[in-house]
């Protein structure tokens, strides 16, 4: 081996892979090295292969999960530490000092130098706590992902895989996630798949860009491939500096501008008053005893866009589990002025989507689940697969409809969710999180299709952490803060 090659510690030379059942390669002669202390950012559209890729560098496959593949050469490190996009999926243990002792055990520590070891991970990660034996449920999902993190470095591992390591968090827990890895990996090895790239962009030494058939289109330095590949990242939908300007149509920054300002607009939210769609009065939602979430007043009319924001754990996502009774509630709701049904009598006239979108999934292929969700006393057959087959095509699924939705990435069913709560065009959206794990042409073409539902009465109420659908898109802000709604002002774009 020669020396350029004793400093590459993970490496693919022609990979072949192909899932079971699929027709086409997803990776036809991809070759790709990494070498000992680079920082590797791997960007492309979602579903072009770039978690597998990262799951074949890292041994997961075909080590731990059996997929067909051929290859001529690999180079896999000895050691190597994964973190997921959702760390619930990544604990063994229900306490933080069990988590980190299943792995130190492992590794044959000495009992006694445990807790010691732990603190130190701890504070590597920027997790002091007093007590070490906190139970990992009632942590923040940046809290958890810290502690995730901590875990994969108790291992020592030679290369540090992450995969969309804050695609769950709000921007406060990002920062502190990519704080912690800044400061651990100065001379670690890092491979990073991550859409969200404002806050590691200027870290890393390389970016490899993959195209929606899983070629490589890119390989250099960040501002290389920005400037001269821009045209192609815009093409498959890959999130650069500066897309949201170049991206955003003036038709939906005009309409939402006039409306925050209180100019016309032809949204029923900015006509003849209305009534509420839904109204909340001394509202709660509580799991077991505790209330997880308290509303005194608020609500919600047609052609609303409501963004809710606030801290991971505040309570978003128990707000809309609320609103659809899938928690016990207390106090006044009323849907189109009538007291608020149940679960199911809710179902027909508001859309929801769930953080998880696994949750929600109830067929065995794409198309069937998108067929549940249209109710075949209200559509005739006809009916359901014209709306069907329309859905597949503007959420970029049609060539996936006979795949089992577990089967599918991230992304592609995070799409699969929205589109079942989309596809019955009702009055009212409840959405957590849509647009997480999605490429840019995706999260585009959804925000144009929820504008178009919006304009047309439709009301939105979108857990989102991105700044930048708040601020162009939504005509109202629901900040929750320890459990508690309060209003927000919306600024225009400028």
């Amino acid at each position: 081996m020669s020396a350029a090659n004793e400093d590459v510690v993970a490496s693919i030379t022609r990979l072949r892979l192909k899932f079971p059942g699929e027709q086409e390669l997803l990776f036809h002669n991809m070759s790709l090295s990494v070498r000992k202390g680079e920082k590797l950012l791997l960007l492309g559209p979602s579903g072009c292969g770039k978690s597998t890729l990262l799951q074949v560098l890292s041994g997961l496959i075909p080590r731990t999960i059996e997929v067909p593949m051929k290859y001529d050469a690999a180079v896999i490190p000895s050691l190597s530490g994964i973190v997921f996009q959702d760390p619930d999926t990544q604990f063994c243990m229900s306490y933080v000092d069990e988590e980190l002792a299943f792995v130190l055990e492992n590794k044959q520590v000495p009992r006694e130098q445990m807790p010691s070891r732990i603190r130190e991970l701890l504070m590597q990660v920027g997790l002091s706590t007093d007590d070490i034996h906190l139970p990992i449920a009632s942590m923040s999902q940046g809290m958890k992902q810290r502690l995730a993190i901590a875990s994969v470095l108790a291992m020592e591992p030679e290369v540090l895989f992450l995969d969309e390591p804050t695609a769950l968090l709000d921007e406060e827990g990002t920062t502190q996630v990519w704080d912690t890895i800044r400061n651990i990996s100065a001379d670690q090895t890092l491979v990073i798949v991550e859409h969200k790239i404002n806050e590691i962009v200027q870290d890393v030494d390389r970016i490899v860009v993959l195209s929606d058939q899983g070629e490589m289109i890119a390989d250099g330095r960040a501002e290389e491939v920005f400037h001269v590949h821009r045209q192609a990242l815009s093409e498959y939908g890959v999130w650069y500096p500066g897309i949201w300007d170049e991206s955003s149509s003036p038709r939906w920054r005009e309409s939402v501008t006039q409306q925050k300002d209180g100019g016309h607009t032809d949204s029923p939210s900015t006509s003849a008053p209305t009534t509420d769609l839904l109204e909340l009065e001394h509202f709660s939602g509580l799991r077991g005893l505790s209330t997880v979430i308290y509303v005194e007043q608020a609500q919600v009319k047609p052609g609303d866009w409501i963004g809710v924001v606030g801290e991971n754990g505040a309570g978003k996502s128990s707000l809309l589990l609320s609103m659809m009774r899938l928690l016990h509630t207390q106090g006044r709701y009323c849907v189109c002025g009538a007291e608020a049904g149940n679960t199911e009598q809710l179902a027909e006239r508001i859309g929801f989507a769930f953080q998880n979108p696994e949750l929600q999934f109830v067929a065995n292929t794409v198309r069937r689940e998108l067929e549940y969700s249209l109710p075949k006393s209200l559509f005739t057959a006809e009916q359901c697969r014209e709306r069907v087959d329309r859905m597949l095509i503007q959420f970029g699924l049609e060539r996936l409809d006979e795949r089992h939705p577990y089967q599918l990435s991230l992304g592609q069913k995070r799409r699969l969710s929205i589109a079942t709560a989309m596809i019955r065009e009702p009055e009212v959206l409840l959405l957590d999180e849509p647009t997480f794990g999605q490429d840019a042409r995706n999260t585009f073409v959804m925000l144009d299709m929820l504008e178009q539902l919006r304009a047309a009465g439709t009301a939105i109420v979108m857990v989102t952490h991105d700044p930048e659908i708040v601020r162009r898109y939504c005509t109202d802000i629901w900040r929750i803060q320890k459990g508690e709604l309060q209003y927000e002002p919306v600024l225009s774009p400028s």
